[in-house]
């Protein structure tokens, strides 16, 4: 019998999301093997080679992982300002791409990285999707195809904490603009998941502020809160409400108002609630265990590159765009007061 050669895999930015999630789950794959690991510095990356990796190779360089032989893949764990540039390398070199999200730091970083998916189309390309949802995916698309509330008039997400309420701390990685770009609060994840559920949206209009505009001597530049009114393309009216300075804030939840009932989901139980016209009041909706939604990330993407061209894993580049071309909206929008179609982004 044929053995099947293993897929070495090397690692740009070893994370919390790396550690926690990825690593523990390759290593459920058989026949996968993670070599090098090369993070924000050389001393950071032998550490996490020796507490997590004690066969893998430490490097002083991401570049340098390109050159390594037999190398397969090229897993992008960093903040979004490396995105762009390390994937374009990995594809030019051959290496399929497996990139954290959010996928860029702008659009037009996310134009390239697609640019260069589609010209590589023999190489596997993915972005790590958002695990708000999960569980409830398939039904909450299932009610919705099923137009279970009648046409969706208006829809009220909101996603609300307080890691940013104390002034006194620190900046934190993501209000860095050089480190996370045109990316705000976690308005990516949920355009992200609006659009799989709804549709795409069609255009933005965005209010912000930011309550402490200097944290430690450094300039803020990333809104501490977003309020985003928005159109999708099916015609309903979305008010999009983002904070990180709302103390006691309730869990993520979005509200889909229609013209026969209304439909709820927590995000942080994954609950859904149902009601139509003429009930006495919502009620949950139970998700049979065949249609609950699961993380398989890491066996989705393992999957596609050892079967080219039959897998394609989801989320893909073109969904990333698709999400990246709200955020950019939004910030055009905060920039110049005004409405922004995202059709005329491109």
């Amino acid at each position: 019998m044929k053995t099947e050669r293993k897929l070495k895999i090397g690692i740009v930015g070893a994370g919390g999301i790396v550690i926690s999630r990825h690593l523990p789950n390759l290593r459920q794959i058989s026949g996968v093997e993670v070599v090098a690991v090369a993070n924000a510095t050389y001393d950071s990356a032998k550490r996490v080679c020796e507490q997590y990796l004690p066969r893998s190779t430490p490097m002083k360089f991401w570049a340098d992982l390109l050159a390594l032989p037999e190398l397969d893949i090229i897993w992008i764990g960093t903040p979004p300002q490396l995105h762009c540039t390390v994937t374009l390398s990995a594809l030019e070199a051959g290496r399929h791409v497996f990139c954290q999200a959010r996928m860029a730091t702008n659009l037009a970083e996310a134009r390239q990285m697609l640019s260069a998916a589609r010209n590589n189309p023999h190489l596997v390309t993915m972005l790590c999707p958002p695990p708000f949802g999960l569980k409830a995916d398939l039904m909450m698309r299932r009610l919705l195809a099923e137009n279970t509330i009648g046409p969706i008039h208006h829809v009220r997400l909101r996603s609300f904490h307080s890691q940013y309420l104390d002034p006194e701390a620190p900046a934190h990685w993501r209000q860095r603009v050089e480190l996370s770009g045109l990316n705000v609060l976690s308005l990516g994840i949920y355009a992200e998941v609006l659009q799989r559920w709804l549709g795409p949206i069609r255009s933005v209009f965005a209010r912000s502020k930011t309550l402490y505009s200097v944290r430690q001597g450094y300039e803020i530049r990333i809104p501490d809160l977003v309020t985003v009114l928005c159109q999708f393309e099916n015609g309903a009216e979305g008010v999009l409400e983002f904070s990180g300075v709302a103390g006691f804030a309730p869990p993520d939840a979005v509200e889909m108002y229609g013209s026969r009932g209304s439909l709820f989901h927590n995000f942080a139980t994954d609950e859904i609630c149902l009601g139509r016209i003429g009930d006495p009041a919502l009620q949950p909706v139970a998700i049979p265990p065949e249609m609950e939604g699961r993380w398989h990330v890491e066996w989705d993407f393992i999957a596609a590159v050892r079967s080219p061209g039959s897998i394609k894993p989801s989320p893909t580049f073109e969904e990333g765009v698709a999400y990246m071309r709200v955020v950019q909206g939004v910030a055009d929008s905060i920039r110049d007061g005004r409405e922004v179609v995202l059709s005329e982004l491109g």
